[in-house]
């Protein structure tokens, strides 16, 4: 019997270590952010990086939805947010999503571009404890001069 308690001990003491042991390394979000200046609904090569946006990071539990996790984060001058996360949110829904441009002719949200899901957890077999985001996308309000030419190269040609 005890070589039985022994073998339990053993086996599920290490998981119970590791459970309560605080994370020592963040997770870090990163993302970018930019404008879709040909109103193309995605990026295109004369699409710009916006320095100076804000975006959101929030959390969920996955059964009742509620929030559990917000953080705010600005974009640096090449349009690229990081996100500092010490926390496991194993059982919940994260996204990186948009709050606002600083560029008053591109601040209309992309329509699917607007949110980018990430997993905040180490109990999935990603090492790593960098989560990089799709990118994120505004629109902006008139498509800016050479863009007809830029969308010709992503149109269908028959052979």
């Amino acid at each position: 019997m005890s070589k039985a308690i022994t073998l339990v001990a053993l086996c599920f003491l290490p998981a119970l270590v590791m459970s309560a042991r605080p994370n020592r390394n963040p997770f870090v979000v990163r993302g970018r952010v930019y404008c879709d200046t040909c109103l193309a609904g995605f990026e295109t090569s004369a699409s710009t990086f916006i320095p100076g946006a804000v975006v959101r990071l929030e959390c969920k539990d996955r059964r009742t939805m509620e929030l559990t996790y917000r953080h705010e984060a600005r974009t640096d001058s090449t349009g690229s947010y990081k996100i500092l996360v010490s926390e496991d949110h194993e059982d919940q829904f994260c996204d990186t999503m948009l709050v606002s441009s600083s560029q008053l002719r591109c601040s209309n949200v992309s329509p699917g571009h607007d949110r980018a899901r990430v997993t905040l957890t180490r109990f999935n077999g990603i090492a790593s404890d960098e989560r990089f985001a799709n990118n994120l996308g505004f629109l902006r309000d008139a498509a800016s001069p050479g863009c007809a030419e830029i969308m010709k190269q992503y149109q269908e040609t028959e052979d």
